[in-house]
């Protein structure tokens, strides 16, 4: 998943919490590799993405700032947490 997909994902469903493993592509040919970076926690709250990362520190990011961070990362499918972050988006 990119990170645009993931946005739009995330947008769609709310203040609903996902984890999503960021994904590094590197190499090229039989030398190429994908590894782990880790699992973000992640939700829309508003009009920006709060990511919490592998080592517990939370940011609020808007899109741009969010595809700064993350556009040279790709994303294993996001999976729900069980949290509800933010209901404004279920009664607007």
């Amino acid at each position: 998943m990119t990170p645009t997909e993931l946005l739009n994902f995330l947008n769609a469903r709310g203040g609903q919490e996902y984890r999503a493993t960021a994904l590094l592509h590197v190499g090229r040919g039989k030398k190429a590799s994908v590894r782990e970076l880790g699992e973000y926690r992640l939700n829309m709250r508003g009009s920006h993405v709060q990511a919490t990362g592998p080592s517990g520190q939370t940011r609020l990011l808007d899109r741009g700032e969010f595809m700064a961070v993350f556009s040279s990362y790709s994303f294993s499918p996001a999976t729900p947490t069980g949290e509800m972050t933010d209901l404004g988006p279920l009664f607007g």
